[in-house]
C-alpha cells in the first residue's frame, strides 16, 4: 500500500473512511437508478407513455451515458490527477440531474439522463483506479469487496427511499435527492481525500502515451478476459435490474408497494456476499472463488429456466425469488474478484485501463441489459433465458483468460 506524503498525509482518510468514500463514489451510479425504479409506473403515466417497456430507458440511458465517457475519465486523471476530473464530473451530474427535474418531455429526460450517467461515470471509473492507485494484490480484493459491500446496501434502501420520497410528492423530488447526494459526495472527497495518483505514473499530455496505455489494457488477454466475463455478468444484474419492477411491482407477482423490501432483500444476499468475499479471498485466492461463483451462477441460471418452462413463465414466487436471491449471492462472489483480476496487472495505467474496462463492462451490461428488457413479455422466460447465455459467454470468456483451465494459479 502507498500513501500520501507531505500535509496531505495528515487529511488523508483512514482505512473505513477510505472504503466508504470510494463506496460512495461507486454507490451515486446504484442509488440514480435503484432510487427510481417504484417511480416506473408514475412516470409512465406522466408522460403517457404507451409501450410499458419505454419507461426502462430511464434505466439504460443512464447505463449508456456512464459507459461511454469513462473512457475519458481514465486517461484524462492519468494527467490531471483523481481529484480534478471526479469535480468536473459530479459537476455534470448534477447540471443533468436539474435538467431531468424541470423537463416535461420524455424524451429530454432521456437526454438528461445520459448526461447525468456521464458525469457520474467519473466516480465510477475513479473508485477502481484509486483502490487500484493504494493497493494491489490480494489486499486489493478486499478493499474492492468491502467497498462493495458498503456499496450494496445503496440497492437495499434506494427503493425504499424513492418510495418514501413519493409519499411526499411528485417523482421529481427523486432527482433532488440525486443533486443532494451529489453534493455531499463533493464536499467529502474535496476535504478529505487527497491526490492518490503515484508522481512517477503521471503522464504529459499525449495522445501517443495515452494510446500506449490503451494498447497495453486490450492487448493484456488476463484484463481483456475478465472484463468481457464481467461485462457479460453485470448483463444479467443490469437485465434484473431494468426488468424487477414489472415481473415484481406490477405484472407477474404484483406485490405493489411490497416491491423495495423484496428488492432489498435480494440486494441482502450480494450484500452479505461481498462481507464474506472480503474475508474468504485472502485464504482461498480471487481465481478459487471467482471461478467456484461462476459455475454456481451457471447451476442457478439452468434452475431459472427450467422453472420457467415448467409454470409456463411464472413460477411460485418463493422458487424465483430464492433462485434470483443465491444467482445474486454467486455474483457478488464472482465479478469484484474478476475486476481485481482484470486490474492487477494494469498498474502502470490504472486510470487509462479503469476507464477501458468500465466502459468496455458497462456499455455491454447496457445494451444486453436492454435487449432483455425490451423483451419482457409478462413472464420471468426472457430473464432466466438471459441469465443462462451470458452466463455460458462468461465462462468462456473466463477460460479464455486463464488459457482454457479453471482453477490456476492462485493470486
Amino acid at each position: 500500500m502507498s500513501h500520501p506524503t507531505g500535509s496531505a498525509a495528515k487529511s488523508a482518510p483512514g482505512f473505513y473512511e477510505f472504503v466508504a468514500l470510494v463506496a460512495l463514489m461507486m454507490g451515486i451510479t446504484a442509488f440514480s437508478i435503484d432510487n427510481l425504479l417504484p417511480a416506473f409506473g408514475f412516470i409512465r403515466e406522466h408522460f403517457a407513455l404507451g409501450n410499458p417497456n419505454d419507461v426502462q430507458l430511464a434505466v439504460y440511458a443512464y447505463l449508456i451515458g456512464i459507459g461511454a465517457a469513462q473512457i475519458v475519465y481514465g486517461p484524462w486523471s492519468d494527467v490531471v490527477g483523481r481529484r480534478p476530473v471526479l469535480m468536473v464530473g459530479i459537476a455534470i451530474y448534477i447540471a443533468a440531474g436539474v435538467l431531468a427535474l424541470v423537463t416535461d418531455s420524455f424524451n429530454t429526460l432521456i437526454v438528461a439522463r445520459v448526461i447525468q450517467g456521464a458525469g457520474a461515470g467519473a466516480a465510477r471509473v475513479l473508485a477502481v483506479a484509486i483502490v487500484r492507485d493504494r493497493f494491489e494484490g490480494r489486499e486489493m480484493a478486499r478493499i474492492m469487496s468491502l467497498t462493495m459491500m458498503v456499496f450494496l446496501a445503496v440497492p437495499i434502501l434506494a427503493p425504499a427511499a424513492g418510495s418514501l420520497i413519493l409519499v411526499f410528492g411528485s417523482w421529481r423530488l427523486i432527482f433532488v435527492a440525486m443533486v443532494a447526494l451529489a453534493l455531499v459526495l463533493a464536499l467529502w472527497f474535496g476535504l478529505r481525500m487527497p491526490e492518490t495518483l503515484h508522481p512517477e505514473y503521471r503522464m504529459a499530455f499525449s495522445p501517443r502515451a495515452i494510446f500506449a496505455g490503451m494498447k497495453l489494457t486490450v492487448t493484456t488477454r488476463r484484463a481483456v478476459g475478465y472484463a468481457t466475463a464481467m461485462g457479460l455478468m453485470m448483463g444479467c444484474l443490469m437485465a434484473y435490474v431494468g426488468s424487477a419492477s414489472q415481473v415484481f411491482q406490477t405484472d407477474v407477482y404484483q406485490l405493489g408497494s411490497l416491491f423495495p423490501v423484496l428488492f432489498a432483500g435480494v440486494a441482502g444476499s450480494m450484500a452479505v456476499a461481498s462481507f464474506l468475499n472480503a474475508s474468504l479471498v485472502r485464504r482461498m485466492g480471487m481465481r478459487r472463488l471467482s471461478h467456484g461463483g461462476l459455475l454456481g451462477f451457471l447451476a442457478v441460471s439452468v434452475g431459472l429456466v427450467a422453472a420457467a418452462v415448467a409454470f409456463g413463465g411464472k413460477p411460485p414466487f418463493w422458487m424465483f425469488c430464492t433462485l434470483i436471491a443465491l444467482g445474486q449471492f454467486l455474483f457478488a462472489l464472482t465479478v469484484p474478484n474478476f475486476n481485481s483480476m482484470a486490474m492487477e496487472p494494469l498498474g502502470s495505467v490504472a486510470g487509462t485501463a479503469s476507464s477501458f474496462i468500465g466502459c468496455y463492462t458497462t456499455l455491454t451490461a447496457a445494451v444486453l441489459g436492454l435487449f432483455a428488457g425490451r423483451a419482457f413479455d409478462g413472464t420471468v422466460l426472457p430473464l432466466s433465458l438471459t441469465y443462462l447465455v451470458l452466463c455460458v459467454l462468461a465462462l468462456v470468456a473466463t477460460l479464455w483468460a486463464e488459457h482454457w483451465r479453471l482453477f490456476g494459479h492462485q493470486a
